[in-house]
């Protein structure tokens, strides 16, 4: 093996990622990192197809449950956890799988994004009582190149200003690591996805999200989470339980749609359509 190997399995929500993922690590004595943007949250656990009780005692799954709903996560905290784990999991002779559906996550990891400092709140506060013109010329007036910003875009000329013209940085791609890609059918995924929200609503999901919204409230950054911002016009009395499923539906096709244009982008990604190619290709990876 490897010194410093590491597995990632990307793809589309309701794809197959997480049984994959089990599936090698069962096969080569390996560990889990999710990467996931919701599941890190303690309690949001039916909507964002959280892992199994049983999937977590067979075998050891990291950052979940890490943030607390009231106080939100980020990126970059994501990156710092993430790279502690897969550390820990190396240090202990496992082989580490990164899993997940979060582009930019996965990405921070793979690729040592150095992220730029949290803005200033006074200054935040400042920018966003502007409108896009002022901010134009408070740009000028800074010396700011705008070269490269859309700037018809508030938020990230907004955003331009607060760093002061800094970028993120981007690595090359980690070395001794593997990407697969899991592809299957369209129509095969379409159907996926209604399985996996009518379970989730048999699993007692309205429950679930009743108890979260009346705890934390619709504004807590989870509540925003596909799977649970659909239910605040039915809890209102304003939408049914047939438009509610149809909107999470819709709304992780949605997701679905944009996580393959993100991972369509990447040449590193190796795609596979069985899992018996993806245990080949780890073997091969392992062995050499």
């Amino acid at each position: 093996m490897q010194s410093k190997p590491l597995i990632v399995v990307v793809g589309e929500t309701a794809s197959g990622k997480s049984a994959l993922a089990m599936e090698l690590a069962h096969q080569f004595g390996g560990e889990i990192v999710c990467a996931d943007s919701w599941t890190v949250y303690t309690g949001f656990d039916i909507g964002t197809a959280k892992p199994s009780k049983t999937d977590r005692e067979e075998i050891p799954h990291h950052l979940l449950d890490v943030a607390s709903p009231s106080e939100g996560f980020s990126v970059a905290v994501f990156k710092a956890q993430a790279q502690l784990a897969i550390e820990n999991i190396l240090s202990r002779g496992k082989l580490p799988i990164l899993a997940g559906g979060a582009g930019l996550y996965i990405d921070s990891v793979l690729y040592d994004y150095g992220f730029l400092e949290q803005p200033d709140p006074i200054e935040r506060k400042k920018l966003d009582a502007m409108d896009l013109q002022a901010l134009l010329e408070y740009a000028q007036e800074l010396g700011l190149s705008l070269a490269g910003i859309d700037v018809r875009n508030r938020r990230r000329v907004c955003r331009h200003i607060e760093n002061r013209g800094e970028r993120p940085t981007k690595k090359m791609l980690r070395h001794e690591t593997l990407i697969l890609g899991l592809r299957i059918p369209r129509s095969e995924l379409t159907q996926r996805i209604e399985t996996r929200v009518d379970a989730m609503l048999k699993n007692g999901l309205e429950d679930e999200v009743r108890e979260l919204a009346k705890r934390y409230g619709w504004n807590a950054e989870p509540m925003k989470g596909i799977g649970y911002r659909e239910w605040r016009e039915y809890f209102e009395g304003s939408q049914d339980l047939a438009l509610t499923r149809q909107r999470i539906i819709q709304g992780n096709t949605q997701l679905a749609r944009k996580q393959r244009t993100w991972f369509k982008r990447n040449n590193s990604i190796q795609w596979v359509s069985s899992r018996s190619k993806a245990v080949d290709l780890v073997t091969t990876f392992l062995n050499n």
